[in-house]
């Protein structure tokens, strides 16, 4: 990740200059530190943490960590797991033992979380977190995925159709709100190297895309990224069959997708490669706010 500016993230403190130089005078205090991001999916907490997620977090500084696929239970989170370097926070594990599950970490505490998005079939399987912090709102996403079989598909379809809805009315709450986690959509071409080959494949079929078209076209959520960047693919996600991630044959399936106050606040973005904690890379997106 792009490393802040200052970078002990607080401000320097102000020398009086000489008085020739006080019309030019700018304190550093006066310079607004971004608000940083993180969205991660894990493939399992715990072996992402043995592969050094945890000491990432420390030297990334964020203000927020969105994590899916925890792959794990409450009583299986350790300490650190819970409260990373101190953090607040917040997570919706499946029922189902090693599947699903997602959590939400934060510096400051939140005045509400919110669990499920009360739809009884979906809330056990651990997709949804949402936390408030005054007027910003940040949400830890993991959407089904329907590659596995027809059965799962189907599904994934029931999900797009109840959290639609949802996003409708999120938007229209007049917050500044940002979703960020695993879609399991590609939206265009750019967001896989294979796009020809993967027209009839889950994570990129034509409904799949349609549907997202309309949640950025029609309710007016904003693709930080693909904003940012609009040429750059920005896979965040890998297949573990052949070389795919030594030759770079990815997707771009994870998202900050934003309201538009936020959106028009993102000043960079990067997808974390340096380390690999799962088969997916944490994407990192600053943004010019302060709570």
């Amino acid at each position: 990740p792009m490393p802040r500016w200052p970078p002990s993230g607080q401000p320097e403190k102000c020398r009086q200059p000489e008085k020739r130089f006080q019309a030019a005078f700018v304190c550093l205090s006066r310079f607004r530190i971004p608000m940083r991001i993180i969205s991660a999916n894990l493939n399992g907490i715990r072996s992402a943490y043995k592969k050094g997620f945890l000491d990432y977090l420390a030297a990334a500084d964020a203000d927020f960590v969105c994590v899916q696929e925890l792959k794990a239970q409450e009583a299986d989170l350790a300490g650190d797991m819970k409260r990373p370097h101190g953090m607040h926070g917040a997570w919706h594990c499946a029922e189902k033992r090693g599947y699903s599950g997602v959590a939400l970490y934060s510096r400051r505490q939140p005045d509400r979380v919110q669990t499920g998005i009360g739809v009884d079939e979906f809330d056990r399987e651990g997709r949804f977190v949402r936390a408030d912090f005054g007027r910003l709102s940040v949400v830890s996403l993991y959407l089904p995925s329907g590659s596995s079989a027809p059965e799962r598909q189907e599904a994934k379809f029931r999900f797009l159709d109840v959290f639609y809805p949802m996003l409708d009315a999120m938007h229209g709450e007049g917050r500044d709100i940002v979703i960020c986690g695993d879609w399991n959509i590609a939206h265009q071409n750019i967001d896989l190297k294979n796009w020809k080959g993967n027209q009839k494949n889950s994570g990129f079929l034509p409904e799949e895309r349609e549907w997202m078209g309309k949640v950025i076209n029609e309710l007016g959520w904003h693709d930080t990224w693909r904003e940012l960047y609009p040429e750059a693919p920005g896979y965040t996600w890998w297949s573990n069959r052949g070389q795919a991630y030594a030759k770079d044959v990815g997707w771009r399936i994870d998202y900050q997708m934003a309201t538009p106050n936020l959106a028009a606040a993102v000043r960079s973005a990067s997808v974390y490669k340096d380390e690999r904690f799962s088969d997916h890379a944490p994407l990192v997106v600053d943004y010019d706010y302060s709570l």
